[in-house]
């Protein structure tokens, strides 16, 4: 795995349509990383693709190959964004910081693409404003429409957009959290907000910002549901190809480090602000648009498997167990590029019944509630969504009471 030239053959960019050549991590073969494995057909097989994420050397959009269709990963999806107190509380605050700058009231509109269970947009609702969520897996908007959250089921896109403003649905403020990255044709998506957004109304974009996956070195954010990789540079020319423009950008914590992305009609009269600029220079100066910026990143991503494999097998063969915490997407990436299984941590343990019960694809490393996981006594949590490990360590505290520490792998291994 290295940072060189691939001759992997020809693979056009999905964003430019240029071929890519250059490698920026192989992480071998993987399963989609939130294809769970219910606990009675655990003697099946699983399907398993390359994940090797590539870099355009003319435009610079990270990206993956497509091996499956938005349809057959999004169309029932396991992740329900409802079950972390410190992101329903990110989606709170925005939704008064939105209301608060663009006076949004009863006679505005919301429309948030990939709405999930309505996670954000009971906060829309709960303040008087119209809202509508567009989300593509029936299971999740079913939760959403239970919480008495209007849902369109739909892949979003230029279609789907022209359905929607013919309805009636033209939005003041659309928001997309977290799905960018997730859309295999991401011009036909893009040119669906063209579309449903009013002349003067705005278009937030969150999503991981590449840099600090570079910088942090945060390899397990690949996996196949991710498509792209993104930095404001990429997403400005994405956006002004179909006559949006970034007008402000916003740098939050959220997910290991991202950006919340201001967008509009290249016409309409929002000013930029001057954070624009200082995140391209930043970025520019990360070496995100040059092929030598991404050439160390591959050689610590191998750096941290040694580690990590090498701390699990000590722990193992002087008789300490470990069980982990968060059933996430890069959990999944992690443990099956490491090539870690229940032979080393013996459960991982999640909030959300729609995972208990579950095996973890690949790895089959059994998924459980949090209780089931403190009546197993751990030496060692590792925590697999090192983003939130704060959060988790307080929810778990309760392992220190028999000398139990928590772990965390990347950047690097840290034990605390």
């Amino acid at each position: 795995m290295t940072g060189t030239r691939s001759s992997s053959g020809d693979r056009p960019c999905r964003a430019c349509g240029a071929s890519l050549h250059r490698s920026v991590a192989d992480l071998g073969l993987s399963p989609l990383a939130n294809a769970y494995v219910p606990a009675d057909r655990a003697h099946r097989g699983e399907m398993f693709h390359p994940l090797h994420a590539y870099v355009c050397e003319a435009c610079y959009l990270v990206q993956l190959e497509a091996f499956e269709t938005a349809e057959a990963i999004f169309s029932d999806y396991a992740y329900f964004s409802g079950f972390s107190a410190g992101w329903l509380a990110h989606a709170e605050a925005y939704v008064a910081a939105m209301q608060a700058r663009f006076g949004l009231g009863p006679g505005s509109r919301v429309v948030e693409v990939a709405s999930n269970d309505g996670y954000l947009l009971q906060y829309v609702v709960a303040r008087g404003i119209p809202a509508l969520g567009v989300e593509p897996a029936a299971n999740v908007a079913a939760v959403a429409r239970a919480r008495g959250i209007p849902t369109e089921v739909a892949f979003f896109g230029a279609e789907t957009a022209r359905r929607l403003t013919a309805a009636g649905h033209a939005a003041d403020l659309m928001a997309a959290n977290n799905v960018l990255a997730h859309v295999p044709d991401i011009h036909d998506f893009v040119e669906g907000f063209r579309i449903l957004l009013k002349a003067d109304g705005v278009a937030t974009f969150e999503f991981p910002h590449l840099l600090r996956m570079i910088e942090q070195r945060q390899f397990d954010t690949i996996y196949h549901e991710h498509f792209s990789y993104l930095s404001l540079g990429v997403v400005s020319g994405i956006l002004e190809a179909h006559g949006l423009r970034v007008f402000d950008v916003e740098v939050w914590p959220t997910h290991g480090g991202s950006l919340r992305v201001f967008a509009c009609h290249a016409s309409a009269a929002h000013p930029a602000t001057p954070a624009v600029a200082r995140v391209l220079a930043q970025e520019r100066a990360g070496g995100l648009f040059e092929p030598a910026g991404y050439a160390a990143f591959a050689e610590d991503v191998v750096a941290i498997k040694c580690a990590t494999l090498a701390f699990l097998a000590d722990l193992r063969l002087t008789g300490e167990t470990v069980c982990a915490y968060g059933a996430a997407a890069k959990g999944n990436t992690f443990l099956n590029y490491c090539g870690i299984g229940p032979e080393l941590v013996r459960a991982v343990a999640d909030r959300s019944p729609h995972k208990q019960g579950t095996l973890l694809p690949g790895s089959r490393i059994p998924v459980v509630a949090p209780d089931a996981l403190l009546a197993l006594r751990p030496d060692y949590v590792l925590i697999l969504p090192w983003n939130l490990k704060d959060e988790i360590a307080s929810e778990m505290a309760a392992i220190r009471a028999w000398g139990g520490r928590f772990v965390t792998a990347i950047p690097r291994l840290t034990v605390f």
